[in-house]
């Protein structure tokens, strides 16, 4: 390993290589294109780091003078690619190198200017490194390597076309170094087409989950995962924590609901802009700030130094974003917990989620109450300020406590002090306890008012309620029951609401123009509820529009008739429709379709015959006008009879055109059906 590299090793602390960073510094693979795969947060950066040393610096300790970049690190996000220039840059400090980054979101100008100056190695995102290139700002020309790191994830994001951009760009005597959580056959493709004889080397213990890593599988009642989350945090009081929630409203809900539990908190999702993020970030990084609540664009490289528990509040997606972030904790050798939240209807996802993922994770309970009140004690018990020496100050204010209290009021007195400056927490439900159903609470004591407008006058409640709370300045909660009837309308109001309804009227009690209330002394008797019509009434189609008002029809039952008018309304349809009437010819009539009125001399009296068609071109006659197989000469099977006779008739042949069909009843009137109350017959239901 070259002296500059590993002097910066050793003053960061690293005493030995981690199995990724063993792997691609071996001898063998200094000149390799590389595909690697690795679990998150086992030391990639600096394994890549380490990797193109030789391939930028040979046998020399330091680099030369910075003029095109050497080198070319591509990142999925923002937050990645900065934290990749930062270890770079402590890496290869005392190598003089000079580490630049183009990055979305960032000042172009300032990142131009950076590049003219000249730069060894450049870590950005394909976007932004796109652009560059395209603009000529970035010269590929002198590049030794190209670094993909998470190359799945920038794949997932929809960078497929930006990579091979570069790749296609690039010198095709560079190294391409491929790092990757997963292999998908997408990653193999990019590998196979830009990567001369790619090594592929595979770390993390043949599939087993990170080591340092815990996972808890936290069973919960739907209405208490919220609740179960600031239970955890409060727990783990004091530890660097980040929630993973499924979307931005959830982030946002979180952020708001732990503000106001009173814990230190920051919230990163991808309607934050830049600076908004990396302030987030800063405050994590410094203490200011113990949560972070995020989307999933946090869970790919964002390195939190000391993070010891990660709670997803929503289920990841898939096994790689359940890696990617439970990867956040555990890292460099630290310890970490990653705690599941999940309802009992999500159970069967969680557990397939971990079998796909070959984590093994311990179902357990949220800390309930009496944990978390039990732990505050234990903290309170060993924190160091016992061990403090005791100043002369401090002496003689206990010497006045103690006269004024004795020692258990004291030590009780400090306690609640202790729980006073923490979140208290929350009671939790069996895991399989059902929701408690919503108890409507009884509306009263109440009074009654009428309003003088009812049904005849279009009253209805949803107009009326938004009426009522705007002139009389109530608020919906005080208004109960709003019965419409015929000509006024009867308001339940809350008793302690009544006097001041009134009161906002006025004089004249008017509600509106032309409506007036009436304070009523007892409940108004509202007679039984009006029954519907029955389904099974004849059905048919309404009549014109404003026959009668809808307001005098609407919600009421059919009025029945008296056996007067049922018999003298039959009697009446008896003698208007006539009777059904075979057509002339015998027979059953025609199959298919009827001929056109005029088409023959069966039209009614006064019908006009309709023209004839003209001749084809050729002199042939028109499709149509002659059916198929008939005969000019052939004669009708059955002679005609009279209309009207009671003796039945033969039926037209279907080949004679000349007898035409007659609907049963007779031809369908003409026009709108008849207005109710005129002396024209009904027309007859069809079927």
């Amino acid at each position: 390993m070259i002296t500059t590299l590993s002097d910066a090793l050793a003053e960061r602390g690293y005493e030995t290589l981690t199995d990724v960073q063993e792997a691609v510094t071996k001898p063998e693979l200094e000149d390799a294109d590389l595909l690697v795969s690795a679990q998150t947060g086992s030391g990639k950066t600096v394994g890549f780091g380490l990797a193109i040393a030789k391939t930028l610096m040979g046998v020399e300790e330091t680099l030369p003078r910075a003029g095109v970049p050497m080198a070319l690190v591509v990142a999925p996000t923002r937050e990645l690619a900065f934290q990749v220039m930062r270890e770079l840059r402590w890496l290869y400090a005392k190598a003089n190198a000079q580490v630049a980054s183009c990055v979305g979101g960032m000042d172009f100008r300032d990142e131009r200017r950076t590049l003219e100056r000249g730069a060894h190695i450049v870590v950005g995102t394909p976007g932004r490194l796109r652009d560059h290139i395209q603009r000529g700002t970035l010269d590929m020309s002198g590049l030794r390597a190209i670094v993909l790191d998470e190359a799945d994830e920038m794949l997932d994001l929809g960078f497929r076309e930006d990579l091979e951009f570069m790749l296609a760009e690039a010198p095709e005597d560079r190294r391409t170094l491929m790092f990757s959580a997963t292999v998908p056959a997408t990653i193999a493709t990019l590998a196979k087409t830009y990567q001369r004889d790619a090594v592929r080397v595979t770390t993390g213990g043949g599939g087993k989950q990170h080591a340092d890593i815990t996972y808890n599988a936290l069973r919960v009642a739907e209405a208490d995962v919220e609740h179960a989350i600031i239970n955890l945090l409060r727990y783990h009081d004091g530890k660097k924590a980040i929630v993973f929630a499924n979307t931005r409203a959830m982030v946002a809900r979180l952020t708001t609901r732990f503000a106001n539990r009173g814990f230190s908190v920051v919230s990163l999702s991808g309607e934050l802009s830049q600076q908004e993020r990396s302030h987030a970030l800063q405050a994590m990084r410094d203490g200011r700030a113990k949560v972070c609540v995020a989307t999933d664009v946090a869970a790919r490289g964002i390195d939190l130094p000391d993070l010891e528990l990660v709670i997803h509040a929503d289920l990841p997606s898939n096994t790689e974003s359940l890696l990617h972030r439970s990867g956040r904790t555990g890292r460099a050798g630290r310890k970490g917990l990653s705690a599941l939240i999940v309802p009992m209807k999500a159970v069967k996802k969680a557990e397939r989620l971990l079998k796909w993922a070959k984590i093994t994770a311990e179902w357990t309970a949220p800390p309930s109450a009496d944990d978390i009140l039990r732990m505050d004690e234990d903290r309170l018990l060993s924190d160091p300020v016992w061990s403090d020496d005791v100043s002369e100050d401090e002496a003689a204010f206990a010497a006045r406590l103690l006269a004024l209290h004795d020692a258990t009021t004291i030590a009780a007195a400090y306690l609640r002090l202790f729980r006073s400056n923490h979140s208290a927490p929350e009671e939790l439900s069996p895991p399989d306890a059902a929701p408690a159903p919503r108890e409507r609470k009884p509306f009263g004591p109440s009074r009654w008012v009428a309003l003088s407008v009812g049904a005849e006058d279009r009253a209805e409640a949803r107009w009326l309620l938004p009426l009522l709370c705007r002139a009389g300045k109530l608020d919906k909660t005080a208004i109960g029951a709003i019965r419409v009837q015929p000509t006024e309308t009867f308001v339940e109001l809350t008793e302690a609401s009544l006097d001041g309804f009134l009161a906002a009227l006025g004089d004249g009690a008017e509600l509106d123009e032309g409506i007036t209330v009436r304070k009523l002394e007892s409940a108004p008797d509202l007679g039984p509820v009006p029954r519907k019509p029955r389904h099974d009434a004849p059905r048919g189609k309404p009549g014109p529009r404003g026959d009668t008002p809808r307001h005098e029809t609407q919600g009421k039952p059919p009025r029945r008739r008296s056996p007067e008018e049922a018999a003298a309304h039959d009697a009446y349809v008896k003698d208007s429709v006539k009777p059904y009437a075979k057509p002339k010819g015998g027979g059953d009539g025609p199959k298919g379709k009827p001929h056109r009125k005029g088409s023959g001399p069966g039209d009614k009296p006064g019908d006009a015959p309709k023209t004839p068609r003209k001749a084809k071109a050729d002199g042939s006659k028109p499709h149509g006008d002659t059916p198929k197989g008939h005969k000019p000469e052939a004669k009708p099977r059955a002679s005609a009879k009279p209309h009207g006779t009671d003796k039945p008739t033969a039926r037209p042949s279907a080949a004679d055109p000349s007898k035409r069909f007659e609907r049963p009843g007779g031809a369908k009137p003409r026009g709108k059906p008849p207005r109710k109350g005129s002396s024209q017959p009904p027309r007859r239901p069809k079927g």
